[in-house]
Order: structure tokens, then sequence, then C-alpha cells
């Protein structure tokens, strides 16, 4: 049986990894495999490579051959230099740094949000701005007061006489008008049966 280190497609479409996996050189890319010995994700900077070095030096001593792809990860890691006995066993493999703890993100957020002022934590409104701001300088409070009384003096003196001229001018044509009319309205109604009535005599 020929055996073969090869790389297993796994992931979504544009976004893979792979697993580095021992099989049998005449099942398909994704079939069945014998034993998986590492991890390949290339999509993450630096790229993540993970190989048990002991199953790797174990399969490529039994006989196993890897692919090309494998061959030039071994290579990073420096497991095939250490099958072929040649210098360079530490490798080239980048490994990234270690992200910190959510944790600690989050309790050194508090603690600042501990250490800022309470006063200044958000952001006022127009209006609740001028009200600090009259209650910290009283004197342009004072000043700022007396234009606001004349303001409204003003303004009752202008209304009243328009009130007055609008009582004084609608209401008395409408009263004249009433009174003309109703009269005639009478008038012309009984001249209107006076005049049936005598038609109704009359024949």
């Amino acid at each position: 049986m020929a055996t073969k280190i090869r790389l297993m497609r796994m992931g979504k479409i544009r976004t893979p990894f792979f697993r580095i996996v021992v099989t049998d050189a005449r099942k398909a890319r994704n079939g069945l495999s014998i034993e998986e010995i590492g991890r390949y994700v290339p999509g993450q900077e630096p790229s993540l490579i993970q190989v048990n070095s002991e199953r790797a030096l174990y399969w490529l001593g039994v006989g196993a051959q890897p692919s090309a792809a494998v061959e030039a990860l071994l290579k990073v890691t420096g497991d095939w230099h250490k099958h072929k006995g040649l210098p360079g066993t530490e490798g080239t493999l980048r490994v990234a740094a270690l992200k910190p703890a959510k944790s600690v993100a989050y309790e050194a957020a508090v603690k600042q949000a501990m250490d800022e002022p309470k006063e200044g934590a958000t952001t006022l409104k127009k209006k609740a701005q001028e009200k600090l701001a009259a209650k910290a300088n009283p004197e342009t409070a004072v000043e700022s007061e007396p234009v606001a009384p004349a303001a409204v003096e003003e303004t009752p003196a202008v209304s009243e006489p328009v009130e007055e001229i609008a009582v004084s001018e609608v209401s008395e044509p409408v009263a004249e008008i009433a009174v003309s009319e109703v009269p005639e309205e009478v008038t012309t109604t009984e001249a209107v049966v006076e005049a049936e009535t005598s038609e109704a005599a009359a024949e």
C-alpha cells in the first residue's frame, strides 16, 4: 500500500483550512484517512501550522511520502530536517502573538471609567448647558432676566385693540342684517300665501 502524507481541504469557499493527514494514495482527497497529524490555516497572518512532530517522523520513517505542499510545511517546522539529518532542525516557524484575554481588557476599561470625572461623563443638551452656565455665573443671569418681562408686557398692549376692533366691526353688521332681513322674508311669505288663496277663490 502506498501511504502518503497530504492535505485534506476543509472550510468554506475562499476561506479554507487544511488537515495534514496520512492516507492511502489511491483514496480521494477528502476520503478516508489513516491518521491526522496536523493542521494548516493559510488565511491568518502569520499562517497557522501545527504538526505533531513525533507522528510525522514516525510516518516518514516507515516510508510515507509527503506531497509537495506538506514537504514545504515540514521544512518550515523543521521536521523534514530532523528526518533527513540536516542542519536547521529548529525551523522557521513564526507564531502569532497571544491575544490578551477579554476579561483583562474589560477590567482595564472599567478601571478607566471609574477614574473619569463624573460631571463630564455625558454631553449635556443645549438648554441644560445654558442652565448650568446661568448657575455658575449669576451676574450674567440677572442681566438677561429683564429682557424677557419687557417682551411679555409689549405683547398684550398690541393684542387688546385688535380684539376690540374685531368685536365692534363684526358683531354690529350681523345684527343689522338679521333685523332688516327678517320682516322682508315674513312679508314675502305672507304675500305668496295671499296670492295662492286669491287664485283658489277665483277658480
